[in-house]
């Protein structure tokens, strides 16, 4: 078990400014931007709808359609904006953070758009079926980006401290607290932000406490207390052996009428949603957690897409591809192509090619650089690397150097997105945790490329691999693609 140390503290509260971030002034936070959502939400709708009208009739007259379409427009409107509500789309407990706030919106679209073809089937309306598809389409696609750019501010706020975050209580053991706030903080646009523990009594000493820099703020007995006096609006529960079921039931009762959460946090880590299912079971929520996917139809599904977008950007990319080589042979000697051994499915190796950005005897001089090796684990990377010649630096610089692998795609060896494709050298001194990065193709982007690349410590490379490994969907590679244009772009962690 980790070893904690409770160091004394100089206060047993927070400061003036932490108390004065109430419940209240939090609340009033989200409900603005939840309405400031509506209104974007409607505009986009009213917009969907319009064009819809446009590019279907834009050479028809108004007065030789079927139905009058001034009132068509503002009523499928009004219903489509209820249906985001009822769709929970404006829940704040999945705004800004998951994939969670897309499907909603994805899925309240299609619900509306399947039962506005059946109504108008049924009742016989002749609305007509481009306008309807016009609409849906745009309207879907509007929405979904426009609460992604919604989400870039908050998250720029948040990581600032300048956006509404929940104010988090974190109830439980010693180790499981720490555990859970680095956690909560490895992501601090998600929104949580730990401003005090409450710990077993046996742990509370007379002086004032903190875990880390968490102030302690009471103990299992002083709850309620710790919430008045921090002003939180969550209180997240970790493992206990004195949290009973009973004391967790009573604990529940107390916060009712509060306007606090009660959130609690399981030792089951890095699942992701759609593979965790409660079922109450003779009162109990039981969490069922189905097995991840290695085989089947949807891994079918992703082979195809795999090779069919990689011959479109291979297409596309050869006239880049052809000018970065002649510019590789006028910069420095040596091959255009550097193809060097890796692992993949199944512990196979094969070769993946790159554009050479170092010079021909790198290898050689790796043992003169090691000792300046800038990250911990198996692997060496140097941000200012003597090795990388001139026009490798723009290269690596822009991810250039990895447009070869597009044909490592279209071979079969590599994934569009997966996980870091590794050396034989690495993959020898794997133990079995490790090993099952191998489950799954290698990518030429994933979630390691989309948060940080060489700025991740080796431990957050190797948990973004795992996590990415056992929770792998279509829809969750489509996410990474979009975000790996961004990070691209930012170039962060590129050298």
């Amino acid at each position: 078990m980790t070893s904690v140390t409770l160091a004394p503290s100089s206060a047993t509260q927070p400061d003036d400014t932490q108390r004065d971030a109430s419940v209240a002034t939090l609340r009033r936070r989200q409900h603005r931007y939840v309405r400031t959502l509506v209104v974007i939400d409607a505009a986009v709708v009213a917009l969907a709808v319009l064009a819809g009208y446009v590019g279907r009739f834009y050479d028809t007259p108004v007065i030789g359609v079927d139905v009058p379409y001034y009132v068509i427009l503002p009523v499928l409107a009004v219903v489509w904006l209820l249906s985001l509500k009822a769709a929970h789309c404006y829940d704040d407990r999945v705004l800004g953070y998951g994939a969670d706030e897309y499907r909603r919106i994805f899925a309240a679209s299609g619900r509306m758009a399947a039962g506005v073809a059946i109504t108008g089937y049924i009742i016989d309306i002749g609305v007509a079926r481009g306008f309807l598809a016009i609409s849906f389409a745009l309207g879907t696609v509007l929405l979904i980006a426009a609460r992604w750019a919604a989400r870039q501010h908050l998250h720029r706020q948040r990581r600032t401290g300048r956006g509404w975050a929940r104010r988090v209580l974190v109830v439980g053991d010693a180790p499981h607290v720490l555990e859970l706030v680095h956690t909560l903080r490895r992501e601090p646009y998600a929104g949580y932000q730990v401003v005090g523990a409450c710990i077993p009594d046996a742990l509370l000493a007379p002086v004032p406490q903190r875990l880390g820099d968490v102030p302690v703020v009471g103990s299992f007995r002083g709850i309620l207390d710790a919430v008045a006096a921090t002003g939180v609006d969550t209180v997240a529960v970790t493992a206990s052996g004195e949290l009973t079921a009973g004391r967790l039931r009573r604990l529940g009762w107390q916060l009712e009428g509060t306007d606090v959460d009660l959130v609690l946090a399981p030792a089951l880590t890095d699942v992701a949603g759609p593979r965790i299912h409660t079922r109450p079971v003779a009162g109990l929520p039981l969490i069922h957690v189905e097995s991840p996917e290695f085989r089947g139809g949807r891994k079918l599904i992703k082979e195809l897409l795999d090779r069919s977008i990689a011959l479109v950007l291979t297409l596309v990319a050869l006239p880049v591809m052809t000018a970065i080589a002649i510019a590789i042979k006028i910069d420095s000697h040596g091959p255009v192509i550097f193809r060097q051994t890796r692992v993949g499915l199944d512990s196979r190796e094969f070769g993946v090619y790159k554009f050479r950005t170092m010079v021909t005897n790198a290898d050689a001089l790796l043992a003169e650089l090691t000792a300046k090796n800038e990250t911990d684990g198996l692997m060496f990377k140097m941000r200012n690397d003597p090795r990388v010649t001139r026009v490798g630096r723009f290269l690596r610089k822009w991810s250039l150097d990895e447009l070869p692998q597009l044909f490592n795609v279209l071979l079969g060896h590599m994934s569009l997105v997966g996980p870091r494709p590794p050396l034989p050298s690495e993959v020898a001194r794997y133990d079995g945790d490790l090993a099952r990065r191998l489950l799954v193709k290698p990518g030429m982007t994933g979630l390691w490329q989309v948060s940080g690349r060489s700025d991740l410590s080796w431990e957050d490379g190797v948990r973004l691999d795992l996590f990415y490994v056992e929770n792998w969907s279509l829809a969750a590679d489509l996410t990474i693609l979009w975000k790996t244009v961004g990070a691209v772009v930012r170039s962060r962690g590129a050298y």
